[in-house]
């Protein structure tokens, strides 16, 4: 019999599958046009989940028998994602309005998607940790191939599908070995099991479920999919993409790596710290001759990953605390970025995705060019924008954990990376103007890109609660 305090600890998945169950049967009989009610709706069941955060951590940080943990780390990365996830509903009626077809289905894959982020950040073994991941992604290969009649979305959903599939089955194949090596899926159990020292089995099995995990958060060598599908996909797709799923990908290997396999912190901290400095190095010279902004933000967003990467290769309650906070102010950067990308739109109101089509944006749209080099300045580092801080708490971890010399590489990479950052900058200010856009941008859009805005500009005021949610967040994994 399942305890109440078992489904309590569940209540924000709980609410996510009733409401995206209602919100299905209310889009099915409605169609097109209770596509505003549904997105709405959608945003109201996602805020109600993440007040059901609290009464998932009042009931003990272990339920169904250990598949599952609602502890703080996990409330953390669920009210990120759920920020995250009502904001990519939010930015897209525009979008889909301009294509001459609203989707009410769109939010309730987002729904379900969240589902599966919530149950992979939660993840107490590794059963919960693959259904989990895999309902999540399900809805992902669906939202990406959204836009049926784009030949472009299609390929993206079919390539991410494809790729996202071969991934699973390595993800599958490394947990099978950790079982059949230390005879338990729960992660507590495994690193039980390591404690008296890795076999060359257990070590395989933890290379392939991180070579998995990095699929996840677009992480070098396993990064292949991101430009062809952030390009691809429908631009309030790549946001969300770019958002929620980057924080659970990036939460549950954290997760795993301390939980599961601590005792081997050793052999996994080598892998982290190569797969970090790829990211990093790919991210930032891979993204320098793109003209696409899409495609530029997809290798930012790797160029990202690797920082992020710097503060779980510490391996300590600093590291991973600077991780989360690191994901925290990426979230809001990545959707700022693209609510203003969602503005970029030509005289008869169609998207435009390219770079050069942002020249002269400082005369003809100036709050829009202002809010663009907000982000920029801030994915580059560059104090005192909230950005600069997000890398700087990385590399402090980093040396505290006599990681210098790592810390040192991804500053002097951070040089690299801004150059293409400074480049949008340049291109909006300094060249000769292109054709113009649209008069004016949408309400909603403007809301979420100003709030973003405001964040990065004075994000500096909410460093002492960002600091302690996310040290209490580390530290109920140690």
């Amino acid at each position: 019999m399942i305890e109440s305090a078992s489904l309590l600890a569940v209540a924000p998945e709980l609410v996510l599958t009733v409401g995206g169950l209602v919100l299905m049967l209310v889009a099915a009989w409605g169609g097109e046009a209770s596509s505003r009610f549904v997105n709405w709706l959608a945003v109201l069941t996602l805020a109600i989940a993440g007040l059901a955060l609290s009464t998932s951590l009042a009931n003990g940080p272990v339920a169904f028998d250990g598949l599952v943990r609602a502890d703080a780390f996990s409330a953390f990365a669920k009210g990120m994602i759920y920020a995250a996830a009502a904001a990519a509903i939010l930015l897209a009626p525009r979008y889909f309005q301009a294509d001459g077809k609203e989707r009410p289905e769109y939010p309730v894959l987002i729904l379900f998607s969240a589902i599966g982020m919530g149950m992979m950040v939660s993840a107490g073994d590794l059963l919960t940790l693959y259904v989990g991941l895999e309902m999540q992604s399900l809805a992902a290969y669906v939202l990406a191939s959204f836009m049926r009649q784009d030949a472009r979305s299609s390929e993206a959903g079919l390539k991410y599908f494809v790729l996202g599939s071969l991934a699973s089955g390595i993800l599958l194949y490394g947990a099978a070995l950790l079982y059949g090596f230390t005879g338990t899926t729960a992660l507590d159990g495994i690193a039980v099991a390591m404690g008296d020292g890795v076999s060359n089995g257990e070590l395989f099995g933890m290379v392939f479920l991180l070579a998995g995990l990095a699929f996840k958060m677009s992480a070098v060598p396993f990064h292949m999919w991101t430009p062809d599908v952030y390009e691809g996909a429908p631009t309030p797709v790549t946001t969300f993409f770019g958002s929620a799923p980057k924080v659970a990908a990036m939460a549950l290997a954290v997760r795993v790596a301390i939980e599961a396999l601590g005792p081997a912190g050793l052999d996994w901290q080598q892998i982290v710290i190569f797969v970090a400095l790829a990211s990093i190095i790919l991210g930032a010279v891979a993204a320098i001759g793109q003209s696409n902004i899409k495609r530029l933000m997809a290798y930012s967003s790797i160029n990202n990953v690797g920082f992020a990467l710097i503060g779980l290769a510490a391996g300590t309650p600093a590291g991973v605390a600077a991780t989360m906070s690191y994901m925290a102010i990426y979230v809001v950067m990545t959707i700022g970025a693209f609510a203003c990308i969602l503005q970029m739109r030509d005289a008869q109101g169609r998207p435009v995705e390219t770079i050069a089509s942002l020249a002269g944006l400082s005369q003809s749209r100036k709050g829009l060019a202002a809010a663009f080099a907000i982000f920029m300045f801030s994915m580059a580092g560059i104090p005192p924008l909230f950005g600069f801080w997000a890398k700087f708490l990385v590399f402090d971890a980093a040396v505290a954990a006599d990681l210098t010399a790592l810390a040192a590489f991804g500053i002097a990479a951070s040089v690299i990376g801004a150059f293409y950052y400074l480049k949008i900058i340049k291109t909006i200010y300094f060249d000769e103007p292109a054709a113009a856009y649209e008069a004016k941008g949408g309400m909603v859009e403007n809301v979420i890109l100003t709030a973003c805005a405001v964040v990065i500009v004075f994000g500096y005021l909410l460093n002492p609660a960002l600091d302690a949610v996310s040290a209490a967040a580390a530290a109920s994994l140690f």
